[in-house]
Order: structure tokens, then C-alpha cells, then sequence
């Protein structure tokens, strides 16, 4: 029988004072659970023939996406940048391009032109949180950007919002949980109906305060 290891089994083994997980090639490890694994420095002993599974799904695509962040998410987003490519996507990387301090809004606009302008399907932005470049990605008209911090949320913002940029926080989310987000997201389709609806009367209001602006 299949064992789905979680980030709670990670840390009770910890506690046990253990250093190795012993895993059958049938067993699961859930994206949280390896990012404990990770930070632990745990070593996995596989205890059968095989290797051992690992939650999400491969997807290929030839879909072209923007991806941007500031200096807290360059190394965050040089890990992202390889994992998509790795899934068959082009990129469009629009910087930073060092650990150098620079200003988050200039590359959060930056992805959220090439969304808008459809330069790429959809847009990776990655800071500290994920908080203040979906806030200056969202004062682009047409842009629909989530912060995400789990597979669900992931979904949501995709199925009910039909989100267009995505935003990560590096120091807020292990590598292996930013994958499985990732992979969320680009396997989630909006689902449209009573959704759509709803995005019409955001589009409205985009619509009205742009009209108040030019009056």
C-alpha cells in the first residue's frame, strides 16, 4: 500500500531525532513534505527497487511566459526559469539579473506589460512575499494578478479568477512548494460561467476609473 508523506511526518521524524526517511518506490511525498526534507537535510533511503513517487504531474507546453522579480526573488526565479523550461516553455525573463537592491515595481509592471501587450500567455512574479508586486501588477488594466502560497489557492485564482500572473514570495515558500503551485497553475483552466460574470463587473470598474481619469 501507497504511504503519502507529509511535512507532518517530516517533523515528527525530526523530533525522533531521525535523519532519514525510508521510503518504498510506491510511496508519495507531498511538496511540503520535501521542502522539510530539504531544510532538515534528510536523506531519503528508498527500501525497494524504484524510486519514489512525488505529488503533481508532468505538463509540456510550448506557451511563451513573462517571468520577473527583485533582488529578495533572483535566485527564486532562476530556479523557476529552469523548472519551466524543463516543462517546455519559453521565457521571457525581464530581470533583475543580480542580488543587487533594486525596486520591486519596476519589474512586477515590467511581466504585466507583457501579459497585457500578449507577448506571453501568462506572467512568474517572485519578491519576498508576493504581496506588493501583485499590488503593482493589478494596477494594469487586464492583469489578474494572485499571490499564491498553496495548491489550492493556485487553483482558485485560475479556475474562478482566470488569473493571468502569478506571484510567488521566495522567503515564504519552500522550492518544492513553488513547483507544485506552479504546476497547478498551468494545469488549472478557468472554468468561465458565473466566474466570467464576475470578471466582467472587475473589468467595469477598471473601465469606469479610467474614464473618471480622462474626464
Amino acid at each position: 500500500m501507497k504511504k503519502v508523506f507529509t511535512e507532518e511526518d517530516i517533523i515528527r521524524l525530526q523530533k525522533e531525532g531521525s535523519r532519514i526517511v525510508a521510503a518504498g518506490n510506491a510511496d508519495i511525498f507531498t511538496p511540503s513534505a520535501l521542502d522539510k526534507i530539504r531544510d532538515f537535510h534528510f536523506t531519503i533511503k528508498i527500501i525497494d527497487k524504484g524510486k519514489p513517487e512525488f505529488a503533481g504531474r508532468e505538463i509540456s507546453s510550448q506557451k511563451i511566459i513573462a517571468i520577473g522579480g527583485d533582488h529578495t526573488g533572483f535566485k527564486v526565479k532562476a530556479m523557476v526559469a529552469k523548472f519551466m523550461n524543463g516543462k517546455g516553455f519559453q521565457i521571457k525573463d525581464v530581470g533583475t539579473f543580480s542580488e543587487q537592491s533594486c525596486d520591486y515595481p519596476d519589474f512586477a509592471y515590467a511581466v504585466a506589460q507583457k501579459v497585457v501587450n500578449k507577448e506571453a500567455e501568462f506572467g512568474i512574479i517572485i519578491d519576498a512575499t508576493g504581496i506588493p508586486s501583485a499590488i503593482t501588477a493589478n494596477k494594469v488594466p487586464g492583469i489578474r494578478a494572485a499571490t499564491c502560497y498553496n495548491e489550492f489557492s493556485a487553483k482558485s485564482a485560475r479556475e474562478h479568477n482566470n488569473g493571468n500572473i502569478l506571484v510567488l514570495g521566495a522567503k515564504t515558500l519552500g522550492e518544492e512548494t513553488i513547483k507544485s503551485i506552479i504546476e497547478k497553475w498551468i494545469s488549472t483552466d478557468f472554468a468561465g460561467e458565473r466566474h466570467q460574470r464576475r470578471l466582467d463587473k472587475i473589468t467595469a470598474i477598471e473601465r469606469r476609473m479610467i474614464l473618471n481619469k480622462i474626464s
